[in-house]
């Protein structure tokens, strides 16, 4: 049975970087916002060798190191966590200024306790566009979300389903099989925009090839050890 979450629930928002010094301010300035109305801010260092963590710091509530890992680094974030919404964010994303009341908006409708939003990739490139495009509608068809949607979770939703799977990659999808079991997520069409820097390094083709076939291939039964090899 779904539990519709009150107005007055707080987040607790996870984020696992590695080598994000480039990045990681422009993420967590926005967020100062959502501090100040209560909400709580994890960043999970999984052992930089840049500034990252010293520039994280003073814009966090807590600074934590674990294992390098997106799935190590948010178990840990999640076990640090103090407040009833979970947030699993990633350390290159950037949210709309009034996240905080969409998520428990979309919560308190009591259709489900899990969810994530539609992205818009930072680039502009046309291609770009079809990509973004493609992964919501991927995930509004089939209720898989990935990491870059900005997924968020009750944690009792959480904590009923194992918590965070502990996987070298396809963390994020398998943990939406998980949840999906128990309802489809909320989609919340406002979008975040994560950066585009992946597609843009590695080549756009190139890339949307690629993650599609890991897709498949997990799909299919595929160590993730091995594809998380490829994906490196």
């Amino acid at each position: 049975m779904q539990v519709a979450v009150a107005e007055v629930d707080l987040l607790s928002i996870i984020i696992p970087a590695r080598n994000e010094a480039g990045q990681v301010v422009a993420t967590l300035q926005p967020l100062q916002a959502l501090r100040r109305r209560g909400h709580e801010l994890i960043l999970v260092d999984g052992s930089s060798s840049d500034a990252t963590r010293q520039l994280a710091e003073p814009l966090v509530d807590r600074l934590l190191s674990a294992p390098p890992g997106r799935a190590s680094q948010l178990a840990a974030g999640v076990a640090a966590a103090s407040h009833p919404l979970l947030w699993l964010l990633h350390a290159d994303s950037r949210v709309p200024p009034d996240a905080d009341r969409l998520i428990q908006q979309a919560l308190s409708r009591g259709r489900s306790d899990w969810g994530r939003f539609d992205v818009r990739l930072s680039g502009r490139h046309p291609l770009l566009r079809l990509v973004e495009r493609l992964m919501n509608w991927r995930s509004w068809l089939t209720g898989i979300c990935t990491g870059d949607q900005g997924m968020f979770v009750t944690r009792a939703r959480l904590d009923a389903v194992g918590g965070i799977p502990r996987l070298p990659l396809m963390e994020d999808v398998a943990l939406s099989r998980r949840l999906k079991r128990g309802g489809r997520p909320c989609c919340i069409r406002t979008p975040l925009v994560t950066s585009s820097r992946r597609w843009e390094q590695r080549g756009l083709l190139r890339t949307i090839v690629l993650m599609w076939y890991l897709r498949a291939a997990y799909a299919l039964g595929a160590d993730p050890a091995r594809l998380a090899r490829l994906y490196a």
